[in-house]
């Protein structure tokens, strides 16, 4: 199964992701995590992507198709894959129609106070990058990764007012995909829980597949 994960920064999309792949076994396929492998290995995508980065300017959407592209034509994605922050645009949404069909969009809807709220709560590790939440997701130790046992830190992206201003881009540039994609018969709106068993158990409804 071809999926595309849509919802703002904060709605859960990386949780539900790997929620989906523990069920259907299909990989999680992350644009952002694309490129900095791409940079870190030095490939000839990566460094044509650097050169815009570095500057402060946005990655074309050809460049990023090429990164999609090359990853989907590997083993692991022969039997599907979830797409998690692709497409970003609708030019994005309208180039991956020529590359490939896709059989379901889900859409995680989450009032914005709530991201907000999330978000300033969210927790990161430097190291290894795992995410947790204060009040949802707390870390065994306050302040250390479970994992690695590095000191935990808040991304200045998660900050409010950064959060508010990522929001607005999100509404101005993402929202016309859900249309896009509720126009041809692929959206599946899933209303986010308070928890995240709950949004699971409703994704889970939407594949037809068990919790």
């Amino acid at each position: 199964m071809r999926l595309i994960l849509l919802g703002a920064p904060g709605a859960g999309k990386g949780t539900q992701a790997d929620f989906i792949t523990e069920k259907l076994g299909i990989p999680v396929v992350s644009t952002g995590n694309l490129l900095r492998s791409a940079i870190a290995h030095g490939t000839e995508l990566g460094k044509k992507a650097a050169s815009y980065m570095d500057n402060g300017s946005l990655v074309p959407d050809e460049l990023v198709l090429d990164l999609v592209r090359e990853r989907i034509s590997q083993p692991d994605c022969q039997k599907g894959m979830i797409f998690d922050g692709f497409p970003r645009t609708l030019a994005q949404a309208e180039a991956l129609d020529k590359v490939m069909e896709v059989d379901m969009v889900l859409f995680l809807k989450v009032e914005d106070e709530a991201i907000v709220q999330r978000m300033s709560g969210r927790r990161t590790c430097p190291e290894c990058q795992t995410t947790y939440h204060v009040v949802s997701h707390p870390p065994r130790v306050e302040g250390i990764c479970d994992k690695c046992g590095a000191a935990l830190g808040i991304r200045k992206d998660d900050r409010p007012d950064v959060v508010r201003q990522r929001l607005a881009v999100y509404h101005k540039q993402t929202e016309p995909i859900v249309k896009y994609y509720q126009q041809k018969g692929l959206l599946r709106v899933i209303d986010s829980e308070e928890t995240v068993e709950g949004t699971s158990a409703l994704v889970a409804q939407a594949l037809g597949v068990g919790v």
